[in-house]
Order: C-alpha cells, then sequence, then structure tokens
C-alpha cells in the first residue's frame, strides 16, 4: 500500500514539473535601424506555439520548461533562430536582418510563417512602404491613399475626389489613424496626394472587415498608419525633388539605443515655378495653389519598462485665384507611454488630439464685397490598453476610450456693396463618446482559432447650446421646426448606447490553405453632409444629436486563403454583407450650407452592401504585385426618395479590377506598371425637360434617384525606377524614378451634366467634365545618405 502511495505521488509530482511553465518576452527591432517591428512572428519551430509582437514590437511567449529551438520570422527579413533552456521566466530583446543583409548569429532557415493562412485576419490588408514605394504613382510621387485604392474593395469616386470609398461606404465611415490619432481629411491637393510624408511612415494597415474590439468609431474601415520612431543608430537623411514637391526628412538618435527622433517635410511649388515668368497684369501673379506638411516623432526609452512617444503632423493646402481663396488641413499630436507590467502584461497609454479646420472666401475691393466662411472639428482623447498574454493558447486584450467632439458648423462674414458685414455663426456642438472593450485569440485547437470580443460605446450629445425640434412632415420634404430648448454647460441632451460585438474565426485545412468568417458590428457618432458626387475639402460634418440617431452597421464575411508554391503566391476570395441603419441622407433640393436647422432638411435610412473580393498576389521573385477584382453591389432605402424603392448609392461600382506588377530588370532598373478598370458610379440625369421661351428646364418623370451611370474609368500608368550604384566610402544612395500616368491619355468622365446647345435650344448635349484628361509624365530623384 505504501508503495502504490509513493508510486503515486511520484508520477503526481512529475506531471505537475512536466507542466510548469515559463514566459519568454521582449521587443523586436530592426537591425539596421533600430525600428520596431510590428507583426513579427516568434514560434517554437516543429510547432503551431507562436506569438506576433504588437503594435510597437513587443512579444510575449510561453512555453513548457527545458529547450526550446526558437525561430523569429518577418516577410523582408532573415528568420532568426536560436536555443533557449526556458528555467524562469526571460526577458530579451533581438534584432533582424534585412534580406540580403546578415547580423551575427542570423540563419536561413526557410521562409517566414504562413501569416495570411494560419491568423483569423479577414478583409485585411498590410503594405510595406517598400513595395508602396515601387506602384507608380500621378507625378511620380509615393503615395499611400493611392497605393489601397489598387486593394480589393477599395475605391474613389474619380480624380479629384478627397478620401477613399472601402465596401461601398462614404469617405467619413473610415477611421485613418496617424500614430493614433484620427485624421478627418487624407488628402492634399484635392485628392491627387495624400497627407502621409512616406519618408515618416513604417507601417499601413488597412482593416475592412473582422475589425478587432479595440477600434471603433467608424462603420466601413480602419486605416492604421504608424510613423517610424526615427533611427537610433545613426543618423539618416531621405529627402526627393519631385514635379511637383519637395521632401526632406532627417533622423537619428540622441542617446544611441535609447532615444531618438525623426522630423519630415513637404512643400509644393508649382506658384513659386510659375510665378518669375508671369507678367504683373496676369491674375496667376497673385495667385496661391500650394501645400505643405510637417511631420515630427521622439522618442525615449527610459528602462526595459517604460518608452514614451511623442510625435505630431501639420499640414495645409491653400488655394486662391484672383478674388477666390480657399484653404484647408489637418493638425495632429499623440503622446504615449509604453510600460510593461510583467513578462505577460504588456500597457500603451496615449493621449490624442486631433483638428481639422477649412476656410472659404472671395474678396472683390472694387465692389466692396466680401465673404468669409470657416469650420473645424476638434478631437480630444484619452486611450488606454492592454495585453495580457495569458498563455500560449488565449491573448486578451482590454482597455477603454474616452473622446471629446468640439465641432464648430460655420463662422461666416459676408459684406455686400456698401452696407455693413453680416456674420452668421453656429453655436458650437459638443458631444462625449466613452468606450470599453475586451477581446481574446483563442486557439482552441491545433487548426482551430477564434478571436471574440465585446466593445460598449455610450455616446453624449451635450450642451451648451440650442437643441431644436421638428414636427413630422410628407417624406422628401423639410420638417417645421416645432420648437427650440437652451442646454447649460455640460448638460446631456440625448444620449445612446451601442453594444458592438466581434468575432472571427480560422479553420486551417491544411499548411497552405484555410476558411476564415467574421461578423463585426460598429457604430458612427459623427457623419458628413455633402449632396455633391465627390468629397471635397469643404464637405461639412454634424455629430449625433437629438434628430440624428448614431449610424449602426452590422457586417459578416467569408473566404477562402490559399497559398501556393511554398507561399509564392497568395490568394484569397472573400464574400461580405453589410448592413446599415441610421444612414445620413437629404431631401430632394437641401439647403445645406449656413444652415442652423439643416437637421430638419436631413433624412436617415437603410444601407446594404454586399460583394465578392479576389486577391492574387506574387512574393517572391523578379516579378512582384498582384491583381484584384471585385463584384459589388451597394444601395440605399430612404422614406420618400426615389419612390420608396432601394437606389444605388452614389459610391456604387459593379466591377473593379486592379493590377499592381513590377519587375527587376536588372541590379539598376525596376519596372512597373498600374491597371484600373471601374464600372461608372450612379447619378441623377434627367429624362425629360420642359421648355419656357427657349430656355430648357430639366427634370426626371420617373423621380429615381441615380437612374443612370457615368462611362466607365480605366487607366494605364508606367514606371521605372533607376537606382545608382551605391557609394561605399560616403553611405549615398541614390535614385531616379520615371513615371507616366494615364499612359493611353484617356479622358475619364469625372461627371455628366447637360445644357442647351448653342444656337439650337432643341437640342440638349451631354458634356463631359474630366479632371486628368492628358498623358501626365514626371521624373523624380531621391536621396538618402
Amino acid at each position: 500500500m505504501k508503495l502504490r502511495l509513493l508510486l503515486f505521488l511520484t508520477i503526481f509530482a512529475l506531471k505537475i514539473y512536466s507542466q510548469e511553465k515559463f514566459t519568454i518576452s521582449g521587443y523586436i527591432k530592426d537591425g539596421k535601424n533600430g525600428e520596431s517591428l510590428i507583426g513579427a512572428t516568434i514560434f517554437k519551430q516543429g510547432t503551431n506555439f507562436g506569438s506576433a509582437a504588437n503594435e510597437y514590437g513587443f512579444f510575449s511567449l510561453t512555453l513548457p520548461k527545458g529547450e526550446h529551438v526558437i525561430g523569429i520570422s518577418l516577410i523582408g527579413y532573415k528568420t532568426y533562430t536560436f536555443s533557449v533552456n526556458l528555467e524562469k521566466n526571460i526577458t530579451k530583446n533581438y534584432e533582424l536582418a534585412e534580406e540580403g543583409k546578415q547580423l551575427d548569429e542570423v540563419v536561413v532557415t526557410g521562409e517566414a510563417e504562413d501569416k495570411n493562412i494560419t491568423s483569423t485576419e479577414m478583409g485585411t490588408t498590410k503594405l510595406d512602404i517598400k513595395e508602396i514605394n515601387k506602384i507608380p504613382a500621378m507625378f511620380g510621387e509615393v503615395d499611400i491613399v493611392r497605393a489601397i485604392q489598387m486593394l480589393p474593395g477599395v475605391t474613389t469616386v474619380g480624380e479629384g475626389a478627397s478620401g477613399f470609398n472601402v465596401r461601398g461606404g462614404n469617405v467619413d465611415q473610415n477611421l485613418i489613424l496617424l500614430d493614433e490619432a484620427p485624421v478627418y481629411n487624407s488628402s492634399h491637393l484635392f485628392g491627387f496626394f495624400s497627407v502621409f510624408n512616406p519618408d515618416a511612415v513604417k507601417d499601413v494597415k488597412l482593416i475592412k472587415g473582422g475589425i478587432p474590439s479595440q477600434y471603433g468609431g467608424r462603420v466601413s474601415s480602419i486605416l492604421d498608419i504608424r510613423m517610424k520612431e526615427g533611427n537610433s543608430k545613426k543618423f539618416e537623411v531621405n529627402g526627393g525633388l519631385g514635379t511637383v514637391f519637395s521632401r526632406l526628412s532627417i533622423e537619428g538618435p540622441i542617446i544611441k539605443d535609447k532615444m531618438s527622433f525623426i522630423i519630415a517635410g513637404r512643400r509644393s511649388y508649382i506658384d513659386a515655378l510659375v510665378k518669375p515668368f508671369v507678367k504683373s497684369t496676369n491674375p496667376i501673379k497673385t495667385s496661391e495653389f500650394y501645400f505643405y506638411d510637417l511631420t515630427a516623432k521622439i522618442n525615449y526609452r527610459i528602462n526595459d519598462k517604460n518608452t514614451i512617444f511623442a510625435s505630431g503632423y501639420f499640414g495645409r493646402d491653400v488655394f486662391g485665384a484672383t478674388a477666390f481663396r480657399f484653404n484647408w488641413g489637418n493638425a495632429t499630436g499623440t503622446l504615449r507611454w509604453n510600460h510593461i507590467f510583467s513578462s505577460k502584461l504588456f500597457m500603451n497609454v496615449s493621449a490624442l488630439y486631433s483638428n481639422y479646420k477649412y476656410f472659404l472666401g472671395f474678396k472683390l475691393p472694387q465692389l466692396n464685397q466680401k465673404f468669409e466662411w470657416t469650420s473645424n472639428v476638434i478631437n480630444y482623447s484619452v486611450k488606454p490598453d492592454f495585453i495580457y498574454y495569458l498563455n500560449s493558447k488565449n491573448t486578451i486584450r482590454f482597455g477603454a476610450q474616452a473622446l471629446l467632439y468640439d465641432f464648430l458648423p460655420y463662422d461666416a462674414v459676408g459684406q455686400f456693396s456698401e452696407g455693413a458685414s453680416v456674420k452668421f455663426k453656429a453655436e458650437k456642438r459638443y458631444g462625449v463618446e466613452y468606450s470599453a472593450y475586451i477581446g481574446n485569440e483563442h486557439k482552441v485547437l491545433p487548426r482551430l482559432t477564434f478571436d471574440y470580443g465585446l466593445r460598449v460605446s455610450l455616446y453624449n450629445y451635450l450642451g451648451k447650446g440650442t437643441s431644436y425640434y421638428y414636427r413630422d412632415t410628407v417624406a422628401n420634404e423639410p420638417k417645421p421646426l416645432d420648437s427650440t430648448h437652451k442646454f447649460q454647460n455640460g448638460k446631456v441632451i440625448k444620449h445612446y448606447i451601442n453594444p458592438e460585438p466581434r468575432f472571427s474565426m480560422n479553420y486551417v485545412i491544411n499548411s497552405h490553405s484555410s476558411i476564415k468568417a467574421s461578423y463585426n458590428r460598429m457604430a458612427q457618432y459623427l457623419q458628413l453632409i455633402s449632396n455633391t458626387a465627390a468629397s471635397t475639402p469643404l464637405d461639412v460634418y454634424t455629430i449625433a444629436s437629438n434628430n440624428l440617431k448614431p449610424l449602426v452597421a452590422d457586417q459578416g464575411s467569408i473566404g477562402y486563403f490559399r497559398n501556393f508554391k511554398e507561399n509564392a503566391y497568395e490568394t484569397s476570395v472573400e464574400v461580405y454583407y453589410k448592413y446599415l441603419q441610421n444612414q445620413l441622407d437629404y431631401v430632394d433640393n437641401a439647403d445645406l450650407f449656413i444652415n442652423d436647422q439643416v437637421e430638419g432638411q436631413l433624412v436617415q435610412g437603410l444601407g446594404r452592401a454586399y460583394g465578392a473580393e479576389f486577391y492574387v498576389k506574387k512574393n517572391k521573385g523578379k516579378i512582384k504585385g498582384w491583381i484584384s477584382y471585385t463584384l459589388s453591389k451597394t444601395e440605399r432605402l430612404v422614406d420618400g426618395i426615389s419612390n420608396d424603392n432601394w437606389f444605388f448609392s452614389r459610391y456604387d461600382r459593379t466591377h473593379c479590377l486592379n493590377t499592381c506588377v513590377n519587375y527587376d530588370l536588372t541590379k539598376r532598373w525596376n519596372i512597373s506598371t498600374n491597371f484600373v478598370f471601374l464600372s461608372g458610379t450612379p447619378a441623377s440625369f434627367p429624362n425629360s425637360k420642359i421648355q419656357i421661351q427657349n430656355y430648357n428646364i430639366p427634370y426626371n418623370t420617373d423621380n429615381i434617384r441615380n437612374n443612370y451611370r457615368i462611362t466607365a474609368y480605366h487607366r494605364l500608368d508606367l514606371g521605372a525606377t533607376y537606382t545608382f550604384k551605391k557609394n561605399e566610402t560616403r553611405r549615398y544612395k541614390q535614385s531616379l524614378v520615371f513615371s507616366v500616368y494615364n499612359a493611353y491619355n484617356r479622358r475619364n468622365a469625372f461627371s455628366i451634366y447637360f445644357q442647351t446647345k448653342d444656337g439650337e435650344p432643341n437640342q440638349t448635349q451631354a458634356v463631359r467634365f474630366s479632371v486628368i484628361g492628358s498623358i501626365v509624365p514626371a521624373v523624380t530623384y531621391n536621396f538618402n545618405f
């Protein structure tokens, strides 16, 4: 009996010992410049035990006690392997070398982990800045927003339109983050360039579906852009001289491997180049047409457990000709603190600021007339986030956010002839959004992973201000004002609460294929007011109120992912369905400009978008690139509009085909090409007319909105990059980028309008308006040292 008891206790003790586990944690960084590597994977070789570095490069991997062979991999870097004897928790930082370079102890052990197959992410694309640099661009300048428009499910209404549309959503339905601070207008020069300086960008991630619980506030997509932290090992200068603008960035260590900075700036100079060559009487002499931006960041590693970051962006566009002038711009600021409580608990606290301000004006001194109008949206936010690495099968994220909306609809002043100035100033509007979330990535089985969570948002529409109340009326007519009520500062006028569940799953069929599915609900408390075909920098935002409910969207998707030839080719097919409630629209002939009762002219309805996205990408070899095709449909349903039937959204494009290919011709030459084909966007065209005294008045007899489509959009771009031989003694790199935008001179229609033909009042002609109507060649000189 004693022998059996002793044997039992021995076996029990061995079992307890065998289950003892320890954690290895730390940061994964680029060996060349010290930048943290987001998404780098650390894993035990020969098993499915692994973990990915978070947004700050921190990882935590828990394994049983004993000897292990560990690998660290990331696409574009050499896989690093090492042996470790886990007898206790270990904290250590690791560095990876780029492909083609070598660090001590680096061993090539095969291709990187097949993350697109094994992760639960779907509807998600991560673009490397080196990959973006090879895409042919307008005027030869690298552009992040134009690069993501080449991806499946992402479109724009045309050249000259600000922002982008994702799976049929409006431009305001995309949450664009620059180091976590929201950016309201992502475009310079009416959509031709983005506000993001590629020399200061480290990581670009677009999430269209299966949105994790840590994100909220927009219903269509998340564009998460992370800035570089600055080279912590040596000073580096990057720049370029282009056809339209020049750029320069400087980065380097303040304290080597401990404190670094980066500062980057751009300025266009078309106006400066033209003015010296025109006469003083030419209107161009007094015109303004330029943009500029400045991006900066600094970080300081206090010790192994604490790091602080401060970053900011300021940019502006200025356009003016003779009496007319307008400008717009973003300003953001981010202050962050990373803290490691233990090898399993990581925290980041962020304080955020964002200000989007825009101005419109004209002045006629000879007539003593002028008009000036300005508006802005300001955000203040505090956001703590935590990651708890419970064990090798569960990674838990939780956190909260408080976000204040400080919104000025308009502040205008007008002076007409000899009369006194007339002021039109709206009351400021305030709202505060509180949210809390929790999510867990759970590896249920070796081939089955769930990522589930819940986000709860609470929104308060606040005073100080006047609240308007309207009576019901017939559909598609402005609502008559019933009463008003003034509220004191901080008083809650109306509140909304929205639970936002999130779920995604991945079942790995084998080493090269998997099936994924996801569902997410999103709530949005700020929307754009616009009745134009495309978003402009001067469109006005509005927040949820006692009259306007928040926009809510439910989206489900399912996809099949498969790779070929040792991950050289990635392929995927995703099918999605999105249902929207309280989508903002407007009554016919709505007055949206300088109207304190604009809510009486707005209506809310339903929306739906569904489609299939096909994606093929080649990652290896001399020829790289991708082909994407999207088949989709986007519709709206609003009482009183389009005969109470579903009608096409103005962002609907049935067919979208994008190809992007680059070829390493030699060590010096790289050539690339894009081709885009998009179905025409819907538009409301008249199908009849009334003629009064030789004047034609068009009208629509069937009362259907967006009843026709403009012509299809297609375009070919060409590019070539020549890299000069490197100067080994001075570490100087230089290249020339040649590009041809719209290579076969296609005049794509931005819009179509109708007018009476000159001299023939009985004939009406359709006029095509094209923003770009010719070939656009360009050359850019880039340098690095």
